[in-house]
């Protein structure tokens, strides 16, 4: 049975063994023992300086830095020689992402007006790219090539969006001294950038006194992992791709090792007196509705938008790309984490969590519902290898 599963379906089952874990532990006698561990306080110290957060601030801030720097490699290299390396295969993927970014915003801003909680807008407009590409991955060859890349060009073009986001929006007040600390060891990684040297070492030694720098300089940490990473040269003067084989070798690290990890300290809610409450709160309604209905409909309209204004054909039909729409829906993660960062402290964690769980949930399931319909049968240019490390055809949808 385990030999049937896809290899790439396998990351989003551990996520979700992980979710599944941190839930019964919560609602477990395990409970208590488990808070107190994740509020426990690390401090780190080098003479006046010091950081101190508890685990799951550690966690957030440190571990998802390390998601952040492999997501960074990823739409580097989708930029520079994947789906959006040129404009003709980009703007489609960039439209349809789009219109998977601004209804689920605008459809969770409707929900929660005038309540206080708009701050959330982002938080459905996230997919996960782990759990989407691992849902369709189950269909094996018979979700047809040109779908498959889409769908990871427009997940990777939503996560340039949350990053953006995450920078401009969801950044504390600034504290100038330490961002010209960031640039400090910055502008050398740039440098050896140029230089298109095979030092990975030396790129990290930087990038780790530039954690610190952003982590005190109020910007969210983890935009030093995507900078860190865009500083990564594609190849060097031999053509070696140094990129790509940092990306291929930190893989099973990020997908086995900080994203359960991640799901595990964030993902546990006990479902106690307030849980019915936290459903039917308006930031839960938002957040399921923005994912359920917001991306599929966002992202159908913004293909059938770019496929007329650039004159293109689409990469599958309505239905297909209705379905796909439904999968991107699943935000897990990244929902998770822009709902940390929104809402910290304010007492809707819970409502945030069963959002995402249950706006992900559904959406995973009618989207695998209407592309097993869709493509009942196998595809004969559907070679999950290629298209799930990078290495698709962007001509797919020229």
């Amino acid at each position: 049975m385990l030999r049937k599963i896809p290899s790439e379906a396998w990351p989003g089952i551990v996520l979700l063994l992980s979710a599944v874990t941190a839930m019964t532990i919560a609602n477990s006698a395990w409970a208590p023992m488990q808070s107190d561990f994740l509020q426990s306080v690390g401090t780190v110290s080098f003479r006046s300086l010091e950081i101190s957060m508890t685990l799951t601030e550690w966690v957030k801030n440190l571990l998802m830095a390390i998601f952040f720097f492999y997501v960074g490699l990823e739409l580097k290299r989708e930029l520079m020689e994947g789906a959006l390396s040129s404009m003709s295969t980009a703007l489609m993927p960039l439209i349809a992402a789009l219109g998977g970014v601004l209804l689920p915003a605008g459809i969770y801003l409707f929900v929660t007006r005038g309540t206080g909680f708009e701050h959330g807008w982002a938080i459905p407009a996230a997919t996960d790219i782990a759990f989407a590409l691992g849902v369709v991955a189950l269909l094996g060859s018979r979700v047809p090539a040109p779908m498959k890349v889409f769908l990871l060009a427009v997940a990777v073009v939503d996560d340039l969006i949350a990053i953006l986001v995450i920078a401009f929006f969801y950044t504390d007040s600034l504290h100038t001294g330490w961002l010209a600390g960031v640039a400090a060891f910055y502008i050398p990684m740039l440098l050896l950038t140029r230089r298109k040297k095979n030092w990975h070492g030396m790129y990290m030694l930087l990038a780790m006194p530039m954690w610190v720098c952003m982590q005190m300089s109020g910007v969210n940490p983890t935009i030093a992992g995507v900078l860190a990473a865009l500083a990564i040269p594609m190849r060097n003067d031999k053509g070696e791709s140094l990129l790509i084989d940092l990306e291929h070798s930190m893989r099973p690290y990020v997908h086995y090792g900080v994203m359960p990890a991640f799901a595990l300290a964030s993902a546990g809610a006990a479902a106690g007196s307030g849980f019915a409450a936290a459903v039917g709160h308006p930031v839960s309604i938002g957040i399921g509705l923005g994912l359920i209905l917001g991306k599929p409909v966002g992202i159908t309209l913004g293909t059938l938008i770019g496929s007329t204004l650039l004159k293109a054909k689409r990469p599958g039909s309505l239905p297909s790309i209705i379905g796909m729409g439904c999968v991107a829906g699943i935000g897990f993660t990244m929902s998770l984490f822009i709902g940390k960062l929104a809402f910290h402290g304010n007492g809707v964690e819970l409502a945030v969590k069963m959002g995402v769980y249950g706006g992900s949930l559904i959406s995973a399931c009618i989207g695998l519902a209407i592309l097993a319909y869709v493509h009942r049968t196998p595809t004969a240019d559907a070679d999950e290898s290629d298209i799930f490390t990078g290495g698709g055809d962007a001509t797919h949808f020229r």
